[in-house]
């Protein structure tokens, strides 16, 4: 998710960017909504097209940076496994079912919500100003609390309509414990993408999305959670017993 940085900018250019960043934003909800409720090739295809896009902006930025071909190839080859790592889950999860890639889908959303608003509201301390200058500590508890909002509103929607009458409290915990590591590596992986456009020196990953910036700086934080799942899948099949 790109930095705010819109302090001292006219009210009428906010106004008018609001006005483009509406509208972008409600264009990828439709086509991101569509293609997930379809799933299939609609789904396996737009993943693919977006870790595509998100591969060339990798480069774009990592060409600003690397010292050398050894280190470009290292970090070009990092991109291709984290990114890889990271659509294969998604695409597996969309195959288990609706509901599980998109509780992981609506948990991101929610840490970007819940982390903006109390961030805004409440200021205080910075995590890592260097990196990332608008994150805080609050906007980070209200990403938490946002993402395990969403995980038991995911959770109460699977049990409503596919569970049993019994209520599993523990499973409520540790959905609530589920949604605030989500959150974490969330805005881990902000704070990477952050990172890499600083080493940069860009303020977007690309202007391809009118608003937002490029496709990286839209899905970093649900790339990270689903290459942390992906990579807790791996471990888990390598240990599980032939």
């Amino acid at each position: 998710m790109a930095d705010d940085e819109s302090v001292g900018v006219p009210l009428k250019a906010k106004t008018s960017d609001l006005g483009v960043r509406t509208l972008s934003a409600i264009v990828m909800l439709a086509i991101t909504g569509v293609a997930l409720w379809l799933g299939g090739w609609w789904w396996t295809g737009l993943v693919i097209l977006v870790a595509a896009g998100v591969l060339y902006e990798w480069r774009v930025l990592v060409r600003q940076f690397a010292s050398g071909a050894g280190a470009d190839a290292l970090w070009t080859l990092g991109g291709i496994i984290y990114l890889g790592v990271a659509a294969a889950m998604l695409m597996f999860l969309r195959e288990q079912g609706l509901a599980s890639v998109l509780a992981i889908v609506l948990m991101v959303i929610a840490t970007d919500v819940g982390a903006y608003f109390t961030g805004r509201t409440f200021g205080g301390p910075k995590i890592a100003p260097r990196i990332s200058p608008s994150k805080t500590w609050a906007g980070l508890l209200g990403g938490i609390v946002g993402a395990g909002i969403a995980f038991l509103a995911t959770y109460f929607a699977v049990y409503r309509f596919h569970s049993s009458p019994e209520i599993d409290f523990s499973l409520i915990w540790q959905s609530i414990l589920g949604g605030g590591l989500v959150a974490v590596i969330a805005q881990a992986g902000d704070f990477f993408e952050s990172w890499m456009k600083r080493r940069a020196g860009v303020k977007d990953s690309s202007r391809l999305i009118p608003g937002h910036g490029g496709l990286f700086d839209r899905v970093d934080g649900l790339l990270a959670v689903s290459f942390a799942l992906g990579i807790l899948f791996i471990i888990g099949r390598l240990m599980a017993p032939a």
